[in-house]
């Protein structure tokens, strides 16, 4: 470990302590993660999963001569909301595309390294405590009565938009190599190969990793 952290420039390691991503259409989910918080005695948590701790406890124990602090970020979607006021599922990648979802709405948190508890059982309490930040902001958010409130969080606002110069070179190059490699018969059969073979080697990957 010590090793593999010390040879790597300055990185983020993103956890999701979830397990999974919260949908609201995957309702026994929801009430297991529900059910199983209320038996251990946490908070039952609305707009989000209850938070497993082994990954975050790991990661942490590895890593905390190396960090200075964890950053807790929370994602909302505007337009998921239907017209009975329930929440719906995140928009896909091809839906943000197109613009189904107006806005991504993003949340830090700052929390320094000495204010993260290390031994598992309290860092477990603490985890659970950060999701309930969380739970009352997506709260805020999603089902305020006060539209001043509804579709925003807390805090001091940076809107960055994504504008048509950044992402049309990377298009335009993206396209160009693509259009060049079919023009002849090596690179058509190339691209068949990588997507056939890339394809099956990332399922087996899938399957086989622990």
């Amino acid at each position: 470990e010590r090793n593999f952290l010390s040879s790597y420039p300055p990185m983020y390691l993103v956890i999701f302590p979830e397990g999974t991503r919260y949908n609201p259409e995957l309702t026994k989910v929801i009430s297991a993660s529900q059910t199983f918080a209320a038996q251990e005695g946490f908070a039952v948590l609305k707009h989000v999963l209850t938070p497993r701790i082994k990954a975050t406890h790991v990661a942490f124990d590895s890593m905390k001569n190396y960090l200075d602090a964890i950053y807790d970020v929370t994602v909302a979607f505007e337009g998921t909301i239907d017209d009975k006021g329930q929440r719906k599922e995140a928009p896909s990648m091809a839906e943000f595309l197109c613009k189904e979802c107006p806005k991504i709405h993003i949340h830090i948190d700052r929390i320094d390294k000495k204010d993260v508890p290390e031994e598992q059982a309290f860092m477990r309490r603490w985890l659970h405590e950060r999701f309930e930040i969380k739970d009352k902001l997506l709260i805020e958010f999603y089902d305020s009565l006060d539209p001043e409130r509804r579709n925003k969080f807390p805090g001091e606002s940076v809107n960055s938009k994504l504008s048509l110069k950044k992402t049309l070179p990377s298009l335009l190059i993206l396209s160009g190599l693509t259009a060049g490699m079919l023009m002849t018969e090596a690179g058509r059969k190339l691209y068949v190969r990588t997507w056939i073979y890339g394809t099956l080697i990332g399922c087996l990957w899938v399957s086989i990793k622990p």
